[in-house]
């Protein structure tokens, strides 16, 4: 892939009437939405909503029963539309290589495609984990490092090719609430500092309200909802209301 082959705006996105079934389960139902070039998105809804079988759709990884997602108005399914564009997924489990240190699981993209010469990769892979503040950590083993720890070395590795879009499926997951909030803040200054078009799915409302340009409300494999947070929480569809305001009522009595 050259250089002149690489589109050089940020990409848009757009799902066109998305359908996906496994066996009888129906998970996704006609989903269609846009994100703008640039733009923070997220896709909210509760657990089983059906966001992490439509971010594997934008990413290519499954393919639709029926609909259309576009990139810059292009096919994705199209493999000579994906070779144009850098794209990037971060995934919830991160996806680390446990047999790999930080450094080699950063760079591997690099390495294994050979884009570089061995110490411009290095140069890369320290720049990119100082970028998540992570510097020092080349040599350490992914066990050695907290969940939190190990999100943001996920994110130094999306970082390494550049993405014009880069997707992440429930960020915050498994997080304890202040590196939950310090994810957010990576992922809302890596936005800012890139100016990639970055797509979110989660069911954590403290995320998607604090980073996200619009938020689109996902339920029973329906997008019922887009806006932005202020227009989400003003909503008034009960199902956007239940979610959004859920609490826990008190279990006893003092």
């Amino acid at each position: 892939m050259t250089d002149a082959q690489i589109h050089p705006e940020n990409a848009g996105v757009e799902v066109l009437d998305l359908h996906k079934s496994f066996g009888p389960n129906e998970v996704l139902k006609g989903v269609s939405f846009q994100v703008k070039p640039g733009e923070l998105f997220v896709i909210m809804g509760p657990s089983g909503s059906g966001k992490s079988v439509l971010l594997k759709h934008v990413i290519g990884l499954l393919k639709p029963d029926s609909g259309q997602i576009l990139i810059d108005g292009k096919s994705i399914q199209d493999p000579a539309v994906r070779g144009q564009y850098r794209m990037a997924m971060v995934f919830q489990s991160s996806a680390l290589l446990t047999s790999l240190t930080v450094g080699e699981n950063v760079g591997l993209y690099l390495t294994e495609h050979q884009l570089k010469p061995p110490a411009e990769i290095a140069a890369i892979v320290s720049a990119n984990l100082q970028a998540v503040g992570l510097q020092g950590l080349e040599d350490r083993m992914p066990n050695e490092l907290s969940g939190g720890m190990q999100k943001r070395v996920a994110i130094a590795r999306a970082l390494v090719v550049e993405p014009q879009l880069i997707l992440f499926d429930e960020p915050t997951s498994e997080l304890d609430p202040i590196m939950a909030v310090t994810i957010g803040q990576e992922i809302f200054q890596l936005n800012k500092r890139t100016h990639a078009t970055v797509l979110v799915v989660s069911h954590d409302r403290d995320l998607a309200f604090s980073i996200a340009d619009r938020i689109a409300i996902l339920s029973e494999g329906r997008i019922i909802f887009i806006g932005s947070p202020a227009e989400v929480r003003r909503n008034h569809d009960p199902r956007i209301q239940e979610f959004v305001h859920a609490e826990i009522s008190p279990l006893k009595s003092n």
